[in-house]
């Protein structure tokens, strides 16, 4: 018994001082990881539209949001935005949250029955 705690407080601490050592080359290699971040190419990060949103919503920001070419034709449009929709579907991707609140309150919203896809 006395064996199994010292074998486990030479563990813990073996455990702190690894931690700690850590700790302190990541502060060492901290100006090197920046500079290699700064140094990525800032279209990696461009998967989504990032931009602040105007009052009425013009075609460059329809275009943008929907990933298609600002000069795109009605039937590209219509495809981008058929398809988002289509993902965004709540009978597509359940609403769990809803789901969960109707589960949680059966008296409130009776013998409503929630399938899940």
């Amino acid at each position: 018994m006395a064996g199994t705690m010292i074998v486990v407080g030479l563990t813990i601490a073996a455990a702190g001082y690894a931690g700690r050592y850590a700790l302190q080359v990541m502060k060492q290699m901290e100006p090197q990881v920046k500079q290699a971040l700064q140094a990525l190419p800032k279209t990696a990060f461009s998967g989504y539209y990032r931009g602040g949103f105007e009052s009425k919503m013009s075609k460059r920001e329809a275009a943008l949001i929907l990933g298609v070419s600002p000069t795109a034709n009605k039937g590209k449009i219509r495809e981008a935005h058929r398809r988002i929709m289509l993902l965004n579907h709540p009978d597509k991707v359940p609403d769990q949250l809803f789901q969960d609140t109707i589960i949680s309150d059966p008296e409130k919203y009776g013998s409503f029955v929630v399938v899940s896809a």
